[in-house]
């Protein structure tokens, strides 16, 4: 990768008061990076044509999202056409430190972006968030360390060393996937860090997401920016290449495989943008950081609404190592 420069460090006398943030709903264009990097590429083009200063992406948006694919998972059995599916599935994740097309995206267009990535560290995949500064600066990833369901069986775990909330100056940007957001000890953690501008990136297409991102909006006293792919069956590969499991006999090319639901909330709980379930698009909110401080007179729940003498959590933030090497000379 190029040289890295700085990160943007806040200045709070110069930061804003109000920012515009677009969220994405598109699909992946499956076992195709580059063209989903090109597609990534006119999406932010066209937010930050509307003044976005930033820019969310669902989860797995590079990588992709393999909705329906059990990958032969059978017990005690080893499938060799699911092997292969993990392959190719494989080949389309990423490595974190080779995302020069993503920091030049960030930097071209001057938005901070974060962008759902499957990355790959060894021959392992972990369901990530990755995040830029509009001067194209890597600031960090959040990897998921709580896999849902049948994710388990093709996306590693992370820990607790990837759980970062970046001081900038467009305010606390951190992020939480799909259904971790579920988890009230990791919220608290992330609140006790201060977000501010809380990115949900994930997967659950259903009505029943919404009052989960509008409920931490008000328990958090923060923005959530919660962003979902939409995806019709014709933007996976076709049978036998991909299949969608038992659901694949009932669909058409045009078929509704994930509706996307993506929105905005403010720190009251109020809709600023979305939810869009109608197709790919992207959603657009003014965000008054001001909004976080009236909303935290009410409600701080890791300050003056906490009882720490009664309940505190302890977070464990140490990379966890299988295998460590120590040198003896």
């Amino acid at each position: 990768m190029a040289s890295i420069p700085t990160p943007t460090v806040k200045d709070d006398a110069a930061a804003p008061t109000t920012i515009r943030a677009t969220v994405v709903q598109a699909a992946t264009v499956f076992y195709d990076t580059p063209a989903t990097l090109d597609k990534a590429e006119r999406l932010v083009a066209k937010a930050a044509s509307n003044g976005a200063q930033l820019v969310v992406f669902p989860e797995a948006f590079i990588g992709g999202y393999p909705r329906g694919s059990n990958f032969g998972a059978t017990v005690g059995h080893f499938n060799p056409t699911a092997a292969e599916q993990f392959r190719k599935y494989y080949d389309s994740a990423i490595n974190v430190p080779e995302m020069d097309r993503l920091a030049r995206i960030a930097e071209s267009y001057k938005v901070f972006l974060v962008m759902g990535v499957i990355e790959r560290e060894g021959y392992t995949l972990y369901c990530s968030v990755v995040f830029f500064d509009p001067q194209g600066c890597y600031l960090g990833k959040r990897r998921k360390f709580m896999p849902s369901t049948a994710e388990r069986i093709v996306w590693g775990f992370g820990d607790g060393s990837t759980t970062p909330v970046f001081d900038t100056p467009i305010g606390k940007l951190g992020a939480v996937i799909c259904w971790e957001n579920k988890m009230p000890l990791l919220r608290t953690a992330m609140y006790a860090k201060g977000i501010e501008i809380y990115c949900a990136p994930n997967a659950d297409d259903r009505e029943v997401w919404q009052p989960t991102v509008r409920h931490i909006a008000i328990e958090g006293g923060v923005f959530v920016l919660s962003a979902c792919q939409f995806c019709l069956r014709k933007d996976f590969p076709a049978p036998p290449e991909y299949s969608l499991a038992e659901w694949e006999n009932e669909l058409q090319p045009d078929s509704v495989v994930s509706a996307g639901g993506s929105v905005i909330v403010a720190p009251s709980g109020e809709v600023l943008a979305g939810p869009n379930f109608e197709g790919e698009g992207l959603i657009t909110a003014d965000l008054d950081l001001k909004d976080v401080a009236r909303a935290k007179f009410s409600f701080d729940a890791v300050g003056h609404y906490s009882r720490p003498d009664i309940l505190n959590l302890i977070v464990n933030e140490r990379a966890m190592k299988p295998v460590s090497f120590t040198s003896h000379k």
